[in-house]
């Protein structure tokens, strides 16, 4: 589950500008400020389940947009490639990541 949090962190970081600020609110209520789906309701007077709705709407919206633009799984592989010790491999790596 923390796995979760975190790549979905990681896709807000990137992607949160796509987002509407009612959607932004609701995702920081949830994943960063860790409030539960009942005191989001109760703080912006809707029901529980519209605020489920909304949370799963958020998610696969970033999920489509990492689907699009790939930019999450490029930096998770740019990031690796900073391991690389071998210029060449190093090369041959970064061209197949640029290739994809």
């Amino acid at each position: 589950m923390e796995e979760k949090y975190i790549y979905y962190n990681n896709l807000y970081d990137i992607y949160s500008n796509l987002l509407t600020e009612k959607e932004r609110e609701t995702f920081e209520d949830y994943y960063q400020e860790d409030l539960t789906l009942s005191e989001i309701a109760d703080n912006n007077s809707i029901s529980k389940s519209a605020v489920g709705k909304m949370v799963k709407t958020i998610l696969e919206k970033l999920d489509n947009y990492e689907s699009i633009l790939n930019i999450y799984n490029k930096k998770q592989q740019l990031l690796e490639l900073l391991k690389e010790e071998k210029i060449e491999e190093l090369k041959k790596k970064l061209k197949k990541v640029l290739d994809n």
